[in-house]
């Protein structure tokens, strides 16, 4: 019983790690959007990735069972103790950049959400399925903007191929595999994600079809987010994130 709690722990840590720094990294956009309307758009992202952080760390410290609700994991953890791809916690850059990342985090999202909405676990599979109808808009969104960037101008076009030639190595963590997840696998609450990797690979060539990009040359992907082994921009974020709740750990509201 021992090795399934922490296996379910470590599972849903990195779906509540992954949702919750990729919806902070997209709050810092709130007030600095290109226009209007996307900065109202990225901001109502990022507030569903905290939804869906907070139902996932939810049952995260439940199957942990050491009384550690959602906002102690995520304001009373080290980096190192973090456990989303390396993807999320890329630096936002220009607004290709966030576009870039968002959409391959989107094409990932998508499958994952429907294969966790048969989960065997009844909690899994009930925010797994509020999120499918999350994530799907979410792609629908970065979609649209990567076909109006690649098929933009010159200079969309160039800033957005080197926005993916930069980005894309960084998706390997999305689906990474090891006793976790085969556990996961094999018991039915969790989905397998090596098989995550066709229907991703299918959106995002399409996509860069669509849009007019081209996917760059196959280089080592970068892994170690699932272990706990981060970029420095983990390092500023959790900084400016935790900073009030540390300083004041017995606040209220």
């Amino acid at each position: 019983m021992g090795a399934t709690m922490n296996a379910r722990f470590e599972y849903l840590l990195r779906l509540g790690d992954d949702a919750l720094i990729l919806g902070q990294m997209l709050g810092l956009w709130t007030g600095h959007g290109p226009v209007l309307e996307e900065d109202i758009a990225l901001t109502n992202i990022g507030l569903d990735q905290i939804g869906q952080a907070r139902a996932w760390l939810t049952l995260a410290g439940k199957a942990e069972d050491a009384g550690r609700d959602e906002d102690k994991l995520a304001f009373f953890r080290d980096q190192a103790d973090f456990r989303n791809a390396q993807l999320c916690e890329r630096p936002n850059g220009h607004f290709g950049d966030t576009i870039v990342r968002q959409f391959l985090f989107d094409a990932y999202a998508v499958p994952l959400h429907a294969a966790l909405s048969s989960s065997s676990d009844p909690e899994i599979a009930a925010i797994a399925r509020k999120s499918a109808k999350e994530s799907a808009y979410h792609l629908r969104h970065s979609r649209a903007w990567m076909l109006r960037l690649g098929d933009g101008t010159e200079e969309s076009h160039d800033k957005v191929q080197q926005s993916l030639n930069d980005l894309l190595p960084y998706a390997g963590d999305l689906f990474y595999a090891d006793a976790v997840t085969a556990q996961a696998t094999a018991e039915g609450w969790g989905a397998d994600p090596t098989a995550l990797r066709a229907p991703w690979t299918t959106e995002l060539d399409s996509t860069l079809a669509a849009a007019g990009l081209e996917r760059p040359p196959a280089v080592p992907e970068q892994t170690g987010g699932r272990e706990g082994r981060h970029t420095e921009q983990l390092s500023f974020l959790l900084a400016e994130m935790q900073v009030l709740p540390r300083t004041y750990p017995d606040a209220q509201w």
